[in-house]
């Protein structure tokens, strides 16, 4: 039977990139250009530097943070990313300022938050009546400390009795490291658990290979509905609790 249910975050409980257009109504830059446009700043204040040698230098960290996160399941730190940025230009910060343009990069989706997917609030306290509830995601530029802080200003976190976030982990999806930590979390067996998330390789093949049931969630990406292996598809969460009900045997 199942006692637990792994939660993914991004396009499973919270839409990514839905507060980009928050950002745009207030005037402020993209994410993307805003990471770029604080580096730069930092950079240029201690000496002058052109901004498309900044940004050039930035797209080929993001390259390579790329590379590792998919092929060695790992997602370096902003930390980790800047400074193998600042290797590839040359240069360096001074320590305050380096910590600045960390916490600036590390803040900005927790003071502008993308919004919860419709319905999840409501799935997550029914669900929590009946089973353990844990978060497993990867951290991408937001750490663990954020993501906890988006949760906590959505009013969901409470629902959670674990969290497994690649930074503290030091895996990331669909990387074994993952769900153990989420099942030491609460303190149940990999068979015990059933992970929801909205990419078929990481959400579904990935716990499948360790005994665990998956559930594909396409509210906000369906392009892994048609070849999937979950052993069941959600289209909206109103109907989640019956799906896990019903894969549980209740």
């Amino acid at each position: 039977m199942i006692k637990g249910v792994t939660f993914d975050l991004w396009d499973t409980m919270v839409r990514d990139e839905s507060d980009e257009p928050v950002r745009a109504a207030q005037g402020l830059r993209s994410k993307k250009a805003e990471r770029r446009y604080l580096l730069w700043e930092a950079l240029n204040a201690l000496e002058p530097i052109d901004a498309a040698r900044v940004e050039l230098a930035y797209n080929v960290g993001d390259a390579a943070f790329n590379e590792v996160w998919h092929k060695q399941f790992v997602t370096w730190t902003i930390a980790e990313r800047l400074a193998v940025i600042l290797d590839g230009l040359g240069r360096t910060l001074p320590a305050a300022d380096f910590a600045r343009v960390v916490q600036a990069h590390e803040s900005m989706e927790v003071e502008i938050s993308p919004d919860m997917i419709e319905g999840i609030a409501e799935a997550l306290a029914d669900l929590a009546k009946r089973y353990k509830l844990c978060v497993v995601s990867d951290t991408i530029v937001t750490p663990a400390g954020g993501l906890r802080a988006v949760l906590e200003k959505h009013g969901i976190k409470q629902h959670f009795s674990g969290f497994a976030f690649s930074d503290e982990v030091g895996h990331s999806k669909p990387h074994r490291a993952m769900f153990d930590k989420a099942a030491a979390e609460l303190g149940l067996k990999l068979e015990e658990l059933v992970h929801i998330g909205d990419r078929d390789h990481n959400d579904v093949k990935g716990p499948q290979s360790l005994g665990m049931k998956a559930i594909l969630f396409t509210a906000s990406r369906a392009h892994d509905k048609d070849t999937t292996s979950a052993e069941a598809v959600c289209e909206r969460h109103a109907d989640l609790p019956g799906i896990v009900d019903s894969l549980s045997g209740r």
